[in-house]
């Protein structure tokens, strides 16, 4: 399956469920995250897992242990500020990428609950980035 035909099935599930998926992702936490796209300025959204802590929101670039990042980290890159989809709710959030300790910490503990994760950094030589999605105020 072509990865657009996946991320188009996953949006229209999760829409049309309340925020679940079924499948590899049942029972996991998934978002939707909307960015502008850093060379066509279009919106793109991407299906993902994430890492909830209290009232924070983490995500991580893994693109599946590829040796690239995925197209949404650099679209956050180029511009921080997006739209997350979170069950039925939809927030406005920026994003802040964590590094250091604070970032080794994050992604053990998602490697930990999802194994796939420990895969993913193990298939790559690039360190896969861990990103805070900071709700906007309201």
């Amino acid at each position: 399956m072509e990865p657009m035909d996946f991320n188009a099935r996953n949006i229209a599930e999760f829409r049309s469920s309340g925020g679940k998926l079924g499948g590899q992702f049942e029972g996991a936490p998934v978002l939707l995250l909307t960015t502008i796209g850093a060379k066509s300025g279009q919106q793109r959204i991407s299906p993902m897992m994430y890492l909830p802590e209290g009232d924070r929101i983490f995500v991580f670039a893994s693109n599946a242990g590829s040796d690239r990042h995925p197209s949404w980290y650099h679209n956050l890159r180029a511009n921080p500020s997006a739209t997350v989809e979170i069950g039925t709710e939809t927030q406005s959030v920026t994003a802040t990428e964590i590094t250091g300790a604070e970032h080794d910490r994050l992604y053990a503990i998602q490697a930990e609950r999802y194994p796939g994760f420990a895969t993913y950094r193990e298939r790559t030589d690039r360190i896969i980035p861990v990103i805070e999605l900071i709700r906007n105020e309201t």
